[in-house]
């Protein structure tokens, strides 16, 4: 077995969102850095911000960060399991990039043992390809209700046979007692294990902390591998905790408002436009707080049926449909773009008990429900518009991922976005996306089709003109270049806050 040969930590954590996926990334570009093969792995991932590989699989979007930070392409190995949460009981089950099944909390439990040895498949088989591994965690290790068929922490460290590095985030508060309690919370056999920990989220001056962190480590009998600063780094996150949503990016001319979604998904569709600076975007939870934006997106959700129900609920559905109508501009991504529909059809009660409801009404398409779960990699161009949102965009090149259920019968009346030319790395001529005849209202399936710079431009751009603004011409970087810059920033940052030659010495096993 080649477990042997490849040198590994695991990164767990003493609670959920203590930093374990930003770390691991920072980790897998600090060795890549140090001229050695690295990739990440995570067994079981919950998440609705996912990713589709060139080769058509779905997996966690925090792998895919990891996976780039590596400079490696994402591999739907390195995360076996992924799970996404249709409603607050059940979870679509993804199996090595493919639906499964929805199961609830209880059903999934028992179906854990049949899982181990895809796992255990898919590390083995990646593990053979690399120097280093650098594997992640879920949650905590001293969750002692869900010890017994553990697969992501303790579970996985045990199928690695690798060493562990306890996270724990000051930031929280009460980080010594986080850290202490969960090492004692844990079989003297998974102690073993922890080979050192690293307080995270730190704000302040580290020599305040320096008699607690010699208490701490006389009473775990552990070292401090380090203390790592609050760090402000544009890293794509989880989309479950993510801050963005609290923030107001730039202060442009161009206000766009995302509206957040109860199973919202994929928002990192939107991460590109921080960096244009005639963006002002938001995203707004109650109707009451979306005012007169000029671009309203509606993104993609993992349940597009509630989702539309709760616009209508919450009283979105009003000020959605009187902006388009007054001529200004609004997108809907993936479920988004299935909203804006004038029937939405689910009589297999693929995402909802409800059956057929009404949409938008505001592209002349019905949309249908289906089992098949489309997951593609696609490239196309857009099509000839003259006017609205594309506008003088005609022919420029798209890429991106489709993440999907069900298909869209249109009118004559809608005018084709754009006609994808490959999927999954096969040729191809089919059409995406629809606009209605007045321009302002464009609807895709492709995630990922803003971090093409020369599409998001001239959309704000198109904006711009109609508000009476001149064009912004401004150099920018491209969305992969920046996202290159914060990769190389977060490993300087931790880099200068761990010991690496400790941290080295736990994966090559003489810690």
């Amino acid at each position: 077995m080649n477990r042997e040969k490849t040198k590994n930590v695991m990164m767990q954590g003493c609670a959920s969102s203590v930093g374990k996926s930003l770390l691991t990334a920072a980790l897998c570009r600090i060795i890549r850095q140090d001229g050695y093969s690295v990739a990440p792995f995570k067994s079981q991932n919950m998440a609705l911000n996912s990713f589709i590989t060139k080769e058509g699989h779905e997996m966690g979007r925090a792998q895919v960060v990891q996976a780039e930070a590596a400079g490696i392409d994402p591999d739907v190995r390195m995360n076996p399991i992924l799970l996404k949460p249709t409603s607050d009981k059940k979870s679509q089950v993804i199996v090595n990039g493919e639906v499964y099944a929805n199961k609830d909390f209880i059903e999934y439990h028992k179906m854990k043992p049949s899982l181990r040895g895809k796992i255990l498949e898919a590390y083995d088989s990646l593990s053979a390809e690399y120097e280093y591994m650098v594997l992640e965690g879920a949650g905590s290790p001293a969750e002692i209700n869900l010890a017994d068929g553990d697969l992501v922490n303790m579970g996985m460290a045990k199928m690695a046979d690798s060493p562990v590095i306890l996270i724990g985030d000051i930031d929280k508060g009460g980080v010594f007692a986080f850290i202490a309690g969960t090492l004692l919370l844990m079989p003297e056999e998974d102690r073993k294990r922890v080979k050192g920990v690293i307080i995270n989220k730190f704000r302040g001056d580290v020599e305040v902390l320096a008699p607690g962190l010699t208490m701490l480590e006389e009473l775990i009998d552990l070292p401090v591998l380090g203390v790592v600063p609050h760090m402000k780094v544009d890293i794509e996150d989880e989309d479950s905790v993510s801050d963005r949503f609290k923030q107001v990016v730039n202060q442009g001319q161009v206000e766009v408002a995302v509206i957040r979604l109860p199973h919202l998904s994929n928002y990192t569709d939107f991460n590109a436009f921080s960096l244009e600076p005639s963006v002002r975007l938001r995203y707004v939870e109650r109707a009451d707080e979306l005012g007169d934006p000029d671009l309203i997106i509606l993104p993609g959700t993992k349940n597009t049926i509630e989702d539309m129900l709760f616009l209508k609920s919450a009283g979105f559905d009003r000020h959605i449909v009187t902006h388009a109508r007054e001529g200004k501009a609004l997108i809907g991504i993936c479920g988004g773009y299935q909203m804006l529909a004038h029937t939405l059809r689910d009589p297999d009660h693929i995402e909802s008990s409800v059956g057929t409801i009404s949409g938008l009404g505001l592209i002349d398409m019905e949309v249908n429900f289906q089992a098949k779960k489309v997951t593609t990699q696609v490239k196309g161009v857009i099509s000839d518009m003259d006017q609205g949102l594309l506008k003088g965009l005609g022919g420029t090149e798209i890429g991106g991922y489709e993440i999907h259920m069900g298909d869209n019968t249109f009118s004559s009346e809608v005018l084709v976005a754009s006609e994808l030319t490959e999927r999954n790395g096969e040729t191809c001529r089919t059409v995406d996306g629809a606009v209605n005849q007045a321009g302002n209202v464009f609807g895709t399936y492709v995630h990922g089709i803003f971090d093409q710079s020369g599409i998001l431009r001239g959309i704000l751009n198109n904006i711009l003109k109609d508000k009476g603004y001149a064009e912004d011409h401004s150099q920018v970087l491209s969305y992969q270049e920046y996202k290159e810059l914060e990769y190389d920033r977060l490993a300087d940052i931790v880099r200068n806050s761990l010991d690496m030659g400790k941290v080295y010495d736990i994966m090559e096993g003489s810690a």
